[in-house]
């Protein structure tokens, strides 16, 4: 289910004006300001660029001076070096924006797209696997996404090595979205060169890293929250237990996506996350015509952008403070889901929420994809060093 990501004081207006684009650019861009947290401030304060005005005294009443928000230069290069490569920003609550995002508890408030956005809008299915795929589950995914694509299906992919390789290659002439980890104008991997200039020009790039950057390995789990998010389904083709695959299809089960597997030997490493998966009950896959049979007939969930959740309390601060303490106590390192927290703390979310962009912007915890919050790296040392 999809969190509300807006209040009746201030609903979640897209920005239409150049100077409102450049303000949610610089918010999100801004340091320590996550998804969360940007959602968070534009509730509080109707606009970004309101926001943005005040954000230096929202982190110094976190304990934080001297905070800088992200310069409208850096912002306005970036925007040039997008425009530069041929890409353009889909800001959420605007047409273009994927329905199917709205379904993230941490839906990007826009991304960078290169190529065809309408293919954002047709039934589309993700294939995604082992890096080091055999020949047979390359071969798997060439034909599974040739002859979905031919029954109209879209198939959206992350373009690495192997299976994601093979599915987009095979689906160029159908349709096909590669979600990338790093920023649209940068390849990766290298050998996908040819293959990135094809998906440009005949499907459709999207990013929702900043113009430049080079993909990280925490960029890909994060980046994985996409893929299911657009897809209707997910299949997954040879993966091993402790993988990419398996985080998505995770991800996908979460946001009620239903996920598929091809089954392999099980004395092949890389189809053990595959048959754990079919044993936790996945749909199993022999051909194409398994999956079609099997798909749900209703169509994905609706906008969530008119939700109206009721205005936050205001709080005091002594509250505040011992607010503040509960949860750093009952974090840790290891990421906890924020609606058990709350449950934990037998308070409200409208309580909860507020105090924890507190706590981010202070660096004191961090957020991660799927709705999870833990401590951040410095609070985790102060602890131990007490």
């Amino acid at each position: 289910m999809a969190v509300q990501t807006n209040s009746s004081a201030h609903p979640l207006i897209p920005p239409l004006k150049e100077e409102d684009r450049l303000a949610w650019l610089r918010l999100l861009r801004s340091r320590r300001v996550g998804i969360s947290t940007f959602y968070r401030l534009l509730e509080e304060h109707g606009t970004a660029q309101c926001a943005l005005e005040h954000l230096p005294e929202v982190a110094r009443a976190a304990g934080v001076d001297n905070y800088i928000p992200h310069g409208e230069e850096h912002a306005i290069a970036e925007m040039r070096r997008g425009q530069k490569a041929g890409a353009h920003l889909i800001f959420r609550g605007t047409p273009a924006y994927p329905a199917g995002f709205n379904d993230l508890n941490d839906a990007p408030p826009f991304f960078w797209a290169v190529g065809d956005p309408t293919l954002l809008h047709r039934p589309t299915l993700g294939l995604v696997g082992a890096r080091n795929a055999s020949s047979l589950g390359t071969g798997m995914s060439r034909f599974l996404a040739t002859t979905l694509g031919e029954e109209g299906y879209v198939i959206c992919s992350g373009l690495a090595r192997g299976v994601d390789t093979a599915a987009h290659a095979a689906a160029i002439g159908t349709g096909t979205i590669a979600v990338l980890g790093g920023g649209v104008d940068v390849v990766y991997p290298a050998e996908n060169a040819q293959l990135t200039r094809q998906i440009r020009e005949n499907g459709l790039l999207i990013s929702e890293q900043p113009m430049g950057t080079q993909p990280q390995a925490r960029h890909f789990p994060v980046r994985n929250r996409l893929i299911s998010g657009l897809s209707q389904a997910i299949v997954v083709i040879e993966a091993a237990a402790k993988s990419g695959s398996l985080i998505t299809a995770k991800t996908a089960l979460d946001q009620g996506r239903d996920v598929y597997a091809v089954p392999g030997h099980p004395f092949d490493a890389r189809a053990s996350g595959c048959n754990i998966l079919i044993r936790d009950g996945a749909t199993l896959v022999r051909n194409a015509e398994d999956i079609i049979e099997a798909l749900p007939k209703l169509p994905l969930q609706t906008d969530i952008i008119s939700d109206t959740p009721k205005p936050l309390p205001n709080r005091g601060l002594r509250e505040t403070v011992k607010l503040h303490q509960r949860i750093l106590a009952r974090l840790s390192p290891s990421p906890l889901a924020e609606d058990q927290l709350i449950r934990d703390l037998k308070a409200s979310a409208a309580q909860i929420a507020p105090a924890l962009v507190d706590l981010e912007i202070e660096g004191q915890i961090e957020r991660q994809s799927g709705g999870m919050v833990s401590l951040s790296g410095n609070e985790h040392k102060d602890h131990k060093g007490h």
